[in-house]
C-alpha cells in the first residue's frame, strides 16, 4: 500500500510538472532545434512501425551510447531475429545511435516518465526485456514494465560517493524501483554498495565491471581517422581539449597563449561537448586573436592555423588516435569530468582537472598506475595547465610512458560486456 501511494504521488507530481518540462524543451530548442522535434515520442506516441517482443536498451546521451556500442554490436550478433530498440533522451544521443547503427536497430526517444506516455510506449513495443544504463532509474516506467511481466536489467550501475547523500533522501522513491529489477550489474563494489544503500537487494546485485573499458574501434572509426588525418597539417603537434563546457575554452586559450611562442607548431583543438555551443566557441577563439578554423568548413588545416574547432558529432574518438596530448573537459568545474578511457586506448598522455567525480573508480585505477596527470586545485589553473603541457612536450619518453600506462589500465579492466551478455542470456 505504501509503495502504491508513493508511486501515485510521483505520478501526480510529474503530471503537474509536464508544462514546465515542455517549456524546458522549447527553451533548449532555441539553441538546438532538435529539442522541439519528435515531441510525440516524448509522450510515447511512435509514428513508425516498430517490431514488438524485442529488447529495449536505454542510454541517456552520447557518452552512454558510445559506452554501449560494443555491447549492442554483440547483442545484434547473438540475437539476429530479435528486434532491438535503442532509446535515448537527448538529440545528440539520438544522432549518435543513428550514426552508429542505422536501421540495424529501432530507435526513438524514451518517453517522459508520465503514466499515459509510458503506457503508450509499452503498448506499442511490448518488449520482453528492458535494459537501463547506469543511473537511468524511471520509477513509473519500471513499475508499469514490471506489472506487464517485462524482464528488467540495470547495467553498468553507478551511484558515486559524491551523489549518494542526495539519493538517500529519495530512498522512498528509488528503493521500490530498484527492487523491481531482475538483476543489477554494477561497475564496482563501491557502486554496488551505494545501490544497496538506497534499496537494492543483495540477491539482485552483481559486480560486472565498467562497460566503458570494453571499447570497440570499428572500421567506421578507422575510416574517420583517415578522413581527419587528410585535413590535418603534418608539421603540427596536436593538443586536443575534449568535451569542453563553458569556461573550459577560456582556460585552454589562456594556457595556449603561454605556449604558442615557445611551440609555434602547437595546434589547440577544441571539442565542445554540446553542438549549440559550436559557434560561440569559434567566435571566442577568433575574438581573442587566434587564427581559427573549423571542422565544418571541410578545409585542410593550414600552416598558420592556431585553433581548430571540431564542430561535429561522432568524430572525437577518431581524433584521439591522431592527438599528441589530450585534456579532458568538464574536469575544471562542477561538471565532474568526462571519460578518459578513449584517449587511453590510443596510448595518449592525458591531463585532467581537479574534478573527475563522475569517474571516481576509473580515476583511482589511472592514478594507481600513474597513467595520467591530474592538476590540483589552483588559483592559477591555466598556468598549471600550460606547465603540464610543457612537461609532456619537452619529454617525449614521459609522454609515451603515460600513454602506455593508460592503455594498460584499459586492458586490465576489460570483460564487462561478456558478463552483461551472460546476464541477458539468463533473462531471455
Amino acid at each position: 500500500m505504501k509503495n502504491f501511494l508513493t508511486l501515485l504521488c510521483y505520478r501526480l507530481f510529474l503530471l503537474l510538472l509536464t508544462p514546465l518540462i515542455l517549456l524546458f524543451l522549447l527553451l533548449r530548442s532555441r539553441s538546438n532545434p532538435a529539442y522541439r522535434q519528435r515531441l510525440n515520442e516524448r509522450f510515447g506516441w511512435l509514428n513508425q512501425s516498430f517490431q514488438q517482443q524485442g529488447i529495449v536498451i536505454h542510454a541517456a546521451s552520447v557518452g552512454e551510447v558510445l559506452a554501449l556500442k560494443n555491447l549492442v554490436e554483440k547483442l545484434l550478433l547473438a540475437y539476429p531475429n530479435t528486434p532491438v530498440t535503442f532509446t535515448t533522451f537527448t538529440p545528440t544521443g539520438s544522432e549518435q545511435v543513428i550514426k552508429l547503427f542505422g536501421d540495424r536497430v529501432q530507435h526513438c526517444y524514451l518517453p517522459l516518465d508520465i503514466v499515459f506516455a509510458t503506457e503508450l510506449f509499452l503498448q506499442k513495443l511490448q518488449p520482453s526485456l528492458m535494459i537501463f544504463m547506469e543511473t537511468e532509474l524511471w520509477p513509473n516506467l519500471v513499475a508499469q514494465a514490471n506489472k506487464r511481466n517485462i524482464k528488467l536489467l540495470l547495467i553498468n550501475g553507478r551511484i558515486s560517493n559524491r551523489s549518494i547523500k542526495s539519493y538517500k533522501k529519495l530512498t522512498w522513491l528509488f528503493a521500490p524501483c530498484l527492487q523491481k529489477f531482475n538483476a543489477i550489474l554494477s561497475q564496482s563494489t563501491d557502486n554496488q554498495n551505494n545501490l544497496l544503500a538506497i534499496g537494492a537487494q543483495v540477491e539482485q546485485c552483481r559486480v560486472s565491471g565498467n562497460l566503458k573499458y570494453d571499447m570497440l574501434v570499428s572500421n567506421e572509426v578507422q575510416n574517420k581517422q583517415t578522413e581527419l588525418n587528410n585535413l590535418l597539417a603534418k608539421n603540427k603537434t596536436y593538443w586536443v581539449f575534449a568535451s569542453t563546457h563553458q569556461g573550459d575554452e577560456q582556460l585552454a586559450l589562456d594556457a595556449f597563449a603561454r605556449l604558442k611562442q615557445q611551440y609555434p607548431n602547437l595546434l589547440l583543438v577544441l571539442v565542445p561537448r554540446h553542438p549549440e555551443r559550436f559557434n560561440n566557441v569559434t567566435e571566442l577563439a577568433q575574438a581573442q586573436g587566434f587564427i581559427t578554423q573549423t571542422r565544418s568548413s571541410l578545409q585542410a588545416v593550414n600552416d598558420n592555423c592556431q585553433v581548430w574547432v571540431l564542430d561535429s558529432l561522432g568524430e572525437l574518438m577518431a581524433l584521439y588516435g591522431l592527438a599528441d596530448i589530450v585534456t579532458i573537459g568538464g574536469s575544471f568545474s562542477a561538471i565532474g569530468g568526462h571519460n578518459p578511457l578513449e584517449p587511453a586506448w590510443f596510448k595518449k598522455p592525458i591531463i585532467v582537472g581537479p574534478n573527475m567525480a563522475n569517474f571516481t573508480d576509473i580515476m583511482q585505477q589511472m592514478l594507481n598506475h600513474q597513467a595520467l596527470i591530474q592538476l590540483p586545485e589552483s588559483q592559477n589553473i591555466s598556468a598549471a595547465l600550460s606547465d603540464a603541457v610543457t612537461k609532456l612536450l619537452n619529454n617525449s619518453s614521459l609522454a609515451a610512458r603515460y600513454g602506455e600506462q593508460a592503455h594498460q589500465v584499459v586492458k586490465l579492466n576489460q570483460g564487462a560486456v561478456d558478463k552483461t551478455l551472460l546476464e541477458i542470456a539468463l533473462l531471455t
